[in-house]
């Protein structure tokens, strides 16, 4: 059985008999995936490895970039220039369509940003981004001091103008946006929670917690998360990926037999979670299809 069901609906957004499919393996810790709706493949980092991957059906595993600045989260720009979070340099950048890379953030008042994990992209080209100290340890980055003595939430606006919206995280991590962009759901992996801010332009209000993801102390701590095309937001907890509907009711669980990290929807119909968890990529097919990377 791969799902836990708390909520008879669940089945109507996973399907009853879920299948989790594994892809590839032998990684050293895999993140960020992102599927390109056009070129039919995904995009994913390796921290520990330096290395960022492309799986298709057809190739299977092959190097997108090597070295990458043991990069974290990606997404697409609204043109389909890939986004890149950077734990190794502190650093947010952007993979032009002639494949030379822009820096778009580095610093907040003078000083080096943490080490930006996850991102996504609103329908206006703005950027949103977390920023935790992950990255300045050993393992998924370079251990060093942090310059900044707090760990926030940022924006970088279609003009490359890089602005603070939240530092009061211990350590902000996976963030979405629900369908309509009105709500930007940020997660705090320490305090195992999910908050949901309102967004109008370039600021948001509120930040109460939306949703405890839970979990015994050994268990994997919210990450990755996004929502499907009916509003369920899918969030990577304890045992795999936990499912909650739009009013932050709690579905079920998709259970994986390694910790998940992160996932990102893709294939033909937008129907295949594809999802790293530590050293695999796996497939699961839902119900449901989710949202386009642009």
């Amino acid at each position: 059985m791969n799902i836990e069901v708390l909520d008879s609906r669940m089945t109507d957004v996973v399907g009853a008999d879920a299948v989790v499919e594994k892809l590839a393996t032998g990684f050293d810790f895999t993140e960020g995936p992102v599927w390109h709706p056009t070129g039919k493949f995904l995009i994913f980092s390796d921290m520990p490895g330096d290395h960022m991957r492309r799986w298709t059906q057809a190739e299977g595993i092959t190097t997108f970039r090597k070295p990458c600045f043991m990069a974290n989260g990606n997404a697409y720009d609204r043109t389909g220039r890939l986004v890149t979070c950077e734990h190794a340099s502190s650093r947010v950048t952007r993979t032009e369509h002639d494949g030379s890379i822009t820096v778009l953030a580095s610093h907040w008042d003078g000083k080096e940003l943490n080490s930006p994990n996850d991102i996504v992209v609103r329908s206006d080209g703005t950027i949103f981004f977390t920023d935790p100290d992950f990255g300045r340890r050993e393992r998924f980055g370079i251990p060093r001091k942090s310059e900044l003595p707090f760990r926030g939430v940022y924006l970088i606006t279609p003009a490359g103008e890089l602005k603070l919206l939240a530092d009061d995280f211990d350590q902000p991590n996976g963030l979405c946006f629900s369908r309509d962009e009105k709500t930007l759901f940020v997660n705090d992996s320490p305090r195992r929670h999910i908050r949901a801010f309102a967004v109008a332009g370039d600021t948001v209000t509120g930040g109460a917690v939306w949703a405890e993801t839970g979990g015994a102390p050994h268990e994997r701590n919210p990450d990755g998360m996004k929502v499907d095309t009916a509003g369920n937001v899918f969030c990577v907890g304890p045992g795999g990926i936990v499912v909650f509907d739009d009013k932050a009711v709690r579905l079920g669980t998709i259970l994986f037999p390694e910790n998940v990290a992160n996932f990102a929807w893709g294939e033909d119909g937008l129907q295949s979670l594809l999802v790293t968890a530590t050293s695999s990529l796996y497939r699961v097919r839902v119900k449901i299809p989710g949202l386009p990377a642009f």
